[in-house]
């Protein structure tokens, strides 16, 4: 009898045993009556409950628990499909490049940890569905991290590593009548582990779907569906592969169809292989923007005309292919809209639900994403069916990433040897297992227009064998692998060039020079935290050079898991809150949406840069481009709409023809008006009727113009009083008064008998740092502007006394008191910060500065003030909804928009810079009465948070955060871009840092609300 040999876990050439040969993922059933309900009779589910012991090494186990005769169902319950560290063992782990055992046991590649290597024992009894008993049973294990054995009342069944594809095993002869015993030993680390050192928390255990499956007497084992495109992209043949197991008496009738209407059908013999070819007339074609799919129908008959199975598969047919050293989609230049996606919940780890799933592509879809990265490694079967259905692209990416072996040669502390796979052939033959269990598994998903052979796993002869498996099992995709970056060797690896992180200048270096494949960038635009920044700057470049196709943003979700402070209050939690070592922290959150799938302000940027109409808006006229493969804007309602000083004046609709890839001009059916004011010009197009994934009016594409016909200024006229006190400076008018303290700078403000200053205002240069910051070093360029606005004083420490600090300047309608700020920098500097009080009570703020080459710009420029908390009610007029900066700004839009105060907190896993607002004409900020203050100015820039920059910067959670005592506001001229090309040295650019050629000037106007 056969038994399971543990000193094989270390082995890299054992990676699977009595396995059954990879297959196509399509469903079968006995009737068409389960076809109609879903459920399939052959199938028996064995999620649930299921015994359990976890051992901490594999000396620690229990030996003997898979006999037969060793009782087990007094072991504790535990849940599958679940990551043992998600049901209190062991505990979650995130590193990016590291090993996870790094520094705890020195091992080498293929080795594995033996001090700590959790092993997970698991048992289910069960009996046998009567319907099953007649016939072949096998067992499916959809996904278990990262190497398991399993045990059949008893016996040794088989093993098998690869985590993210399917491990199928026959049970029959081992199956009893009554009840039967499962036992699967899932082992944390293997040899394999090695080939899965993603970036993504380390998990194990069994954590997708476990169960029975029986054949019938005649059974498609695999099916494998093709779709060839001919006579220019109008007519079809599909052609249909079969593997039949067991007898081959019988036929197979076939059919194809569409909304329930038949178009052809065809009645073939049985016989072990099958190729069949039907042509199709005119189908209508497959793709991100009309997912046409038909429903192929097999009805398998043995030769008394008994139905043994119904197979339903979908079928799209589309053509990808690479013409003149550029990708086409069915004839048509395509540009991949797309994002990396983990599996990822915050509740179960990689465990996620259908709904979690749908929930991803509706988001994705409404913020015109049009393509996933499976990074990095196959995802579940049903994304993909959804992919199919709602219409995204795929990269359909292997279950490899061997980043922690290359860190060395790259740090001059190794040698190619280190390096796995490289050309190692001890490696070879487990990775062509997993090019060929994903393929086998996903081939016929229309969806899929690319195989990827890994991740950041250098080059070498391995992977270019790798792409070569996948060509020969697949004539209709293309093969992508980014590594060659490193290791030059084997150019014919990838089909296409792809780069991680590339700047837009190095792209277009590159193509200059480099005109023989198409470019993407599998990552970029890195979205740590507040991120994003200078995005367009890569999607207009898919519109400047046809050999660069577009990128995929890195990446979708945060990956973060709901855990409880000492306080009981849930928080997403990072890499370090489970206490696990070593960590890389929250870089495990570079989300556009946050870990409980909710989007983050970033996706207001993704989707206008990504929208497939582009609209440039003038006065009365509008020139829009269609950059749809093959949609005309005439299936969207087109409206324009006119908006003075925010408000709505005039909306009306505008019918557009544009075929796709064409633009055209079109005069504005709206007044152009003359009168004083601002004049919002938007034209939006917005989705006719009801599709699966968004409500007829939903906004797919929006652009945006602004005129303003300037009005006669005046002036405030009026008396005020000014009192020169001995401490004091005091103002009076009407119904407010000021009062200057000559030692600190503006003390109160009193508008209608309410005081609204809770502490002084000061010149501002800092923003508490974002993630590319902290990556970029910019607390330590910079960090001089901190000191500057921490510690300022009215009088120059290294001079004489400034007996003339405030000065005092009283004009006819108002009065000017102006205060010199020393900074605490290196030179020391100056700025003057004036306040000009006019009878209305309304204060002219004036921030000013004479640039010193030495300390160049600075990552803010501007004033901050604190109110009472109870100012809670925010209104602006200026760029939004969403936060917005300098270089992240194109997918806002003008108006007038309200929240809460604390809704501007953006809930990025550290607390950071958010919440600005652009191009701000006044912003109110109220109580629950009404009364405020309101601040105006020329576009400045704003905020309104609870927490100054300061505090911000010192929490490393939101929990950390003080009580709510203040609304700390921020008016600035600008704050330096938040950048995102990369979160670990990449800067802002330049263009979007503060001008310190010339001498800085902000103005802004601030009066009490009654």
């Amino acid at each position: 009898m056969m038994e399971f040999d543990y000193s094989k876990l270390k082995n890299p050439e054992f990676f699977a045993e009595n396995r059954i040969r990879a297959h196509s993922d399509h469903k079968y059933y006995a009737s068409e009556e389960e076809v109609l309900e879903g459920v399939s009779s052959y199938k028996y589910n064995l999620n649930g409950l299921w015994k359990f012991h976890y051992a901490q090494n594999l000396e620690l186990f229990i030996k003997g628990f898979e006999k037969e005769e060793y009782n087990c169902k007094t072991w504790e319950d535990i849940k599958v499909p679940a990551h043992i560290q998600m049901e209190g063992y062991d505990s979650p782990q995130y590193v990016n490049i590291q090993y996870p055992w790094d520094g705890h046991e020195e091992i080498k590649p293929g080795e594995i940890p033996v001090e700590f290597n959790p092993t997970a024992s698991y048992v289910k009894y069960f009996n046998v569905p009567s319907n099953m008993k007649q016939n072949r049973t096998f067992i499916s294990f959809q996904g278990v991290e990262s190497g398991f054995a399993v045990w059949l009342n008893g016996k040794y069944i088989g093993y098998s590593e690869d985590t993210f594809t399917p491990s199928e095993f026959e049970l029959t002869e081992n199956l009893k009548t009554g009840e039967n015993k499962l036992a699967v030993q899932v082992f944390k680390w293997t040899s394999s582990s090695w080939l899965e050192d993603q970036d993504f928390f380390r998990f194990s255990g069994i954590f997708r779907d476990v169960y029975l499956y029986s054949i019938p007497e005649i059974h498609v084992s695999d099916l494998k569906v093709e779709t060839l495109l001919k006579d220019n992209y109008t007519n079809a043949e599909l052609v249909i592969s079969l593997k039949i197991t067991g007898q081959t008496e019988g036929t197979a009738e076939i059919s194809l169809s569409r909304d329930g209407t038949q178009l052809v059908n065809s009645r073939e013999t049985i016989k072990e292989d099958m190729l069949i070819t039907i042509p199709v007339r005119e189908p209508k074609l497959w793709s991100a923007e009309n997912p046409n799919l038909y429903e192929l129908h097999l009805n398998i008959k043995d030769s008394n005309g008994n139905i043994q199975e119904v197979i339903v598969q979908k079928v799209g047919f589309r053509q990808f292919e690479m013409k003149n050293s550029i990708m086409h989609l069915n004839g048509k230049r395509i540009v991949f809209k797309g994002v990396n996606r983990h599996e990822f919940s915050c509740r179960s780890g990689r465990v996620v639900s259908e709904e979690e799933m749908l929930l991803d592509i509706i988001t994705m879809k409404q913020n015109n994403i049009n393509a996933i990265r499976t990074s990095h490694y196959p995802n579940s079967s049903r994304l993909y069916e959804l992919c199919d259905e709602y219409g995204l692209y795929l990269i359909d990416e292997t279950n490899l990433e061997t980043h922690g072996t290359w860190q060395l040669y790259l740090s001059n502390r190794g040698s190619l040897d280190t390096i796995i796979p490289g050309d190692h052939p001890e490696w070879l033959e487990v990775l062509l297992d997993r090019v060929n269990s994903v393929y086998q598994r996903d081939k016929n998903h229309p969806a899929i227009l690319i195989w990827s052979c890994g991740n950041e796993s250098f080059g070498g002869v391995n992977i270019y064998k790798m792409s070569e498996k996948f060509r020969a099992l697949d004539r209709t995709r293309l093969v992508h692998y980014e590594g060659i970056v490193n290791d030059r060797r084997y150019p014919e690896t990838s089909d296409m060039e792809s780069q991680m992180y590339p700047s837009v200048e190095a792209i277009k270096k590159f193509l200059a020079e480099h005109r023989d494949k198409p470019f993407i960038c599998c990552e970029y635009t890195h979205a740590m935290g507040n991120s994003c920044g200078a995005m367009h700057k890569y999607t207009d470049l898919t519109d400047t050079d046809p050999l660069y196709q577009g990128g995929f943003i890195w990446d979708y979700i945060d990956q973060s898991i709901l855990k409880k402070d000492r306080y009981g209050k849930e928080f997403q939690a990072f890499g370090g809150d489970f206490d696990d070592r070593p960590s890389d922290y929250n870089f495990s959150g570079n989300g556009i949406v946050y870990g409980d799938r909710t989007p983050s302000p970033k996706m207001q940027e993704v989707k206008f840069n990504y929208q497939n109409i582009s609209i440039h808006v003038e006065k009365n006229k509008a020139t829009i481009k269609n950059k749809s493969l093959f949609t005309n804007t005439s299936e969207y309602n087109c409206t324009v709409s006119l908006l003075k000083n925010g408000k709505l004046t005039e909306e009306t609709v505008m019918l557009t023809n544009i075929e796709p890839l064409t633009e055209a001009v079109y005069e504005l059916p709206i007044k152009e008006y003359e009168t004083p004011g601002e004049y919002t010009v938007t034209v939006s197009f917005c989705l006719k009727q009801d599709t699966r994934w968004a409500q007829t009016g939903h906004e797919v594409a929006f652009g945006q113009n602004v005129y303003k016909i300037k009005e006669q200024e005046q002036p405030i006229i009026g008396t005020i009083k000014v009192i020169k006190g001995i401490s004091n400076i005091g103002v009076k008018g009407e119904n407010f008064e000021v009062l200057f303290s000559r030692d600190m700078g503006l003390s109160s403000y009193k508008f209608a008998g309410r005081e609204m200053l809770k502490d002084i205002p000061r010149p501002n240069f800092w923003r508490a740092p974002t993630d590319n910051d902290n990556g970029s070093k910019m607390p330590f360029r910079y960090r001089q502007w901190k000191l500057a606005s921490l510690y300022q004083s009215l009088q120059n420490p290294e001079g004489s006394v400034n007996t003339d600090n405030p000065k005092l300047e009283e004009k006819k309608d108002s009065a000017v008191v102006t205060y010199t700020y020393y900074l605490h920098t290196m030179p020391i500097t100056s700025c003057n910060l004036g306040y000009e009080v006019f009878s209305d009570g309304t204060i002219e703020v004036t921030l000013s500065y004479d640039p010193v080459v030495e300390l160049k710009d600075m990552p803010e420029f501007g004033v901050i003030m604190k109110l009472s908390a109870d100012y809670d009610n925010l209104e602006w007029y200026g760029m939004g909804p969403e936060e917005n900066y300098a270089d992240r700004k194109k997918g806002a839009r003008l108006g007038i928009y309200q929240n809460k105060v604390q809704d501007n907190m953006a809930k990025y896993l550290v607390p950071q810079e958010c919440g600005n607002k652009t191009g701000v004409r006044y912003a109110n900020i109220t109580d629950h009465t009404g009364k405020g203050l309101i601040i105006s100015g020329d576009n400045i820039e704003f905020s309104a948070l609870p927490y100054t920059p300061h505090e911000l910067e010192n929490a490393r959670h939101a929990y950390e955060l003080p009580q709510v005592h203040y609304t700390v506001l921020r008016m600035s001229k600008m704050q330096m871009g938040i950048a995102g090309d990369d979160s670990w040295g990449s800067k802002t650019h330049d263009e979007y840092l503060l001008d310190v050629t010339k001498k800085l000037e902000f103005k802004f106007r601030m009066k009490g609300i009654v």
